[in-house]
């Protein structure tokens, strides 16, 4: 429950909502791995281990050549020293900004746990043989509908998307393996930074953040909150 807020009211006030952290265990640099992925390997075990929903939910942001930013969640579904990946239809809005602009930023907001993991780094496309294999293991109704959507497009109603889905399993029949398509594939945000934070009380909360440096090395430093 939030402190001090009206809850008899119509409209409760944004201004009025509170949580205390009461995390009395912070986050050191002691105890953070020496690499990013060993140390988001822990977090997001313990992410599982609490049964948070979709604890590979992400908020990934983009810009456009503008810089008019966007994001959106999305599910993280693969993350190695070569850094974290999703997938997409590449003429989405989500595609063609961070083709046309290639940096983006991710966050994990595990806020049952007072915890986040915040990502900065420029995006590469994952090369095709990667990208055909994921696309084997998903399930045949979400093949079709990475054919059957024009991503981030004006639709007239949802009819059309429905109509669409059954051509393209009229197209590719029970028993045809469905590739897939050309403009459907992987992103890679590659880390420059990754910095986990910790609610604390008080708002003095712990972040601590890897930062790559001028020789390739990772450098832990910790923020002001």
């Amino acid at each position: 429950m939030y402190e001090d807020v009206d809850v008899t009211g119509d409209t409760p006030q944004p201004a009025q909502m509170r949580r205390e952290y009461r995390q009395e265990k912070g986050l050191s640099q002691e105890d953070l791995a020496d690499d990013w992925q060993t140390q988001f390997g822990r977090w997001f075990a313990d992410a599982l281990a609490a049964g948070l929903p979709e604890p590979n939910a992400m908020i990934v942001a983009t810009a456009d050549e503008r810089g008019r930013p966007s994001s959106r969640t999305v599910l993280l579904k693969g993350y190695d020293g070569r850094g974290f990946t999703f997938y997409t239809n590449y003429r989405s809005r989500k595609g063609t900004e961070a083709l046309a602009n290639p940096y983006a930023s991710l966050l994990f907001p595990w806020f049952a746990m007072h915890r986040q993991v915040a990502v900065c780094g420029a995006v590469v496309p994952v090369d095709r043989a990667e990208t055909d294999a994921y696309f084997a293991s998903r399930p045949r109704g979400s093949q079709l509908g990475a054919w059957a959507s024009p991503q981030s497009q004006v639709l007239p109603d949802r009819a059309a998307l429905d109509v669409g889905f059954e051509t393209v399993a009229e197209r590719f029949p029970d028993g045809v393996p469905v590739p897939a398509p050309p403009h459907w594939g992987g992103l890679r945000v590659v880390p420059e930074t990754v910095e986990f934070w910790q609610g604390r009380p008080s708002r003095l909360h712990d972040r601590l953040r890897y930062r790559r440096g001028a020789q390739g090395e990772w450098l832990i430093e910790r923020l002001a909150p």
